[in-house]
């Protein structure tokens, strides 16, 4: 996850520590000793501008702050090692294991979820990519009928990644498509079974009750299914993730999260304000368009990059 904030072809952008510093304009300890009024005050706006939400925010400057009374944080590198381990501590709170449930001999089904733009379908195509070059049987269906794109997108990810599709006309039922897609895992021998779903707006109720009726056809089909929901959050856009988080949560039982498009100079924080509002762990990272762009989330790695210089 060396790579989480800076891919080549990105515009060189200020790092979040980079940001911080303009905070602490001189050294760290103006923090603590009264010397710039108000720092610790702009320290907390700059993380909950950064999208780490307000208690995050509050609690990562207050527990710095304690520390520094400890006599533990005097210097730069203390200082940010204190804020990353803040981070890395909020991370792991609550249910936090970024493992897969995996299913022992017999197909393991995965469902996907999220907006359109979002990268769900880029993701699933990475994820069989993944899974099939560890030597797993996959197979991919696409419920996404709303668009016909969408249907030829994964189709093109599947023949990429070298795995089985199963699709429908566009405009036909999804939860159909599903059905089919679990079915056809089953008696093909699949070792790994991912639907794909529309992403419309995701304030529409219809999308919605739609999902759950994908579900609930999955679980028809195959009792203990799906094993995972994986809801694909676009890190770029803040808050509004945390808004869609919490939408898609109330309609099906999300069990994992997936951060594409991550950007570490403004929205990092959005991945901890999610974490802890929804107590669901974040299970991978999207780190761009290539079939290799995909890594699994690791809290420490993430929280160390978060305020890399």
């Amino acid at each position: 996850m060396s790579r989480l904030f800076r891919r080549k072809d990105d515009v060189p952008q200020r790092s979040l520590w980079q940001r911080i510093k303009d905070v602490v304009r001189t050294d760290v300890s103006v923090l603590f000793s009264g010397v710039e009024e108000g720092s610790l005050e702009a320290l907390e706006t700059l993380l909950i501008e950064s999208d780490f939400g307000v208690p995050t925010s509050l609690a990562l400057v207050a527990e710095v702050e304690r520390r520094h009374k400890r006599g533990e944080v005097k210097t730069e590198a203390e200082f940010r090692r204190a804020l990353a381990e803040g981070v890395e501590a909020a991370l792991r709170r609550g249910n936090a294991d970024p493992s897969l449930a995996m299913v022992a001999g017999g197909p393991t089904v995965l469902l996907v979820i999220g907006v359109n733009g979002a990268g769900k379908t880029t993701f699933i195509g990475k994820l069989a990519a993944r899974f099939q070059g560890q030597g797993q049987r996959v197979l991919l269906g696409a419920a996404d009928t709303f668009r016909a794109g969408a249907i030829d997108q994964l189709r093109v990810w599947s023949e990429r990644a070298g795995v089985d599709f199963v699709g429908g006309a566009a405009g036909s039922d999804p939860a159909s498509v599903a059905y089919d897609a679990v079915d056809a895992g089953i008696t093909r021998g699949a070792d790994v079974i991912i639907v794909d779903t529309a992403g419309r707006l995701h304030t529409s109720d219809d999308l919605m009750t739609e999902l759950r009726k994908i579900h609930r056809v999955i679980k028809k089909r195959l009792p203990e299914a799906p094993h995972e929901v994986l809801l694909v959050l676009d890190g770029t856009i803040g808050q509004n993730a945390l808004s869609q988080a919490r939408t898609f949560s109330a309609a099906v039982p999300v069990t994992g999260l997936v951060v594409t498009k991550l950007d570490g100079t403004a929205k990092g924080g959005i991945v901890v304000a999610v974490h802890e509002a929804l107590n669901v762990p974040i299970k991978f990272v999207g780190l761009g368009e290539q079939i290799g762009d995909l890594e699994p989330f690791d809290a420490g790695e993430y929280a160390r990059e978060l305020v890399a210089t």
